[in-house]
């Protein structure tokens, strides 16, 4: 008999639109707003129009994200996510979750007391050697799925509790976009560094995520 280990609830934090959630996730917004329509991510702040997401749904976006990336089909998400429903509103972050790679593709496996079970086409069956997922939740403090092309980004942040939960200059209150887009001004780079006292390091590292951001959601 598997038994499930003590899961904590948080309430949803900050507050995102699809597009902004799409550049965190590395995805555009109107997939992010399939993702939803398709239960395969929530809308926990706001299920009205527009929908509102929250930082939570943003980690979720990128594992469903990563996910495909590594194989696994839509229909194997979709049984991870139903059998990981006892793990509550975001079962694919709240779960240790690694893919497994197979002749038809990955599944999705997750870890539970040092045992590793097959939580997609197989349900809930033991299995080996599997592949760690954990790093998204370091990528989306980092600035989301832009920092997996651009590995030496260091002056982005993202903290649910700041600013709506908006990718900021790390340790400040200035949004990066916000950043990024006055830089590309004329004396855009001077106002920032003298009004705002950003370093150039600042600067230049918002401008190449804002970039790369914008190539994902393309």
């Amino acid at each position: 008999m598997r038994e499930m280990g003590t899961v904590v609830h948080m309430p949803p934090r900050g507050h995102y639109l699809a597009s902004e959630v799409g550049q965190l996730a590395g995805v555009s917004g109107n997939l992010v707003g399939q993702w939803a329509r398709r239960q395969y991510i929530r809308a926990s702040q706001s299920e009205g129009v527009p929908k509102v997401y929250s930082y939570q749904d943003a980690a979720e976006a990128m594992v469903v994200h990563d996910l495909l990336e590594r194989g696994v089909k839509y229909r194997g998400i979709r049984k991870a996510i139903d059998a990981l429903a006892e793990y509550g509103d975001w079962p694919l972050t709240h779960a240790d979750l690694w893919t497994l790679a197979g002749g038809h593709g990955a599944r999705v496996v997750a870890v539970e007391k040092g045992a590793t079970y097959d939580v997609g086409d197989r349900g809930w069956q033991q299995v080996v050697n599997p592949e760690h997922l954990t790093k998204i939740r370091s990528e989306l403090r980092r600035g989301g799925w832009a920092v997996r092309s651009i590995p030496g980004l260091k002056r982005i942040e993202v903290d649910p509790d700041r600013l709506s939960g908006r990718p900021v200059i790390a340790g400040r209150r200035i949004a990066a976009q916000d950043v990024a887009e006055t830089a590309e001004e004329p004396n855009g780079r001077e106002a920032l560094e003298d009004g705002y006292r950003l370093d150039p390091e600042e600067i230049e590292d918002a401008r190449n995520w804002w970039r790369e951001v914008r190539r994902l959601a393309a």
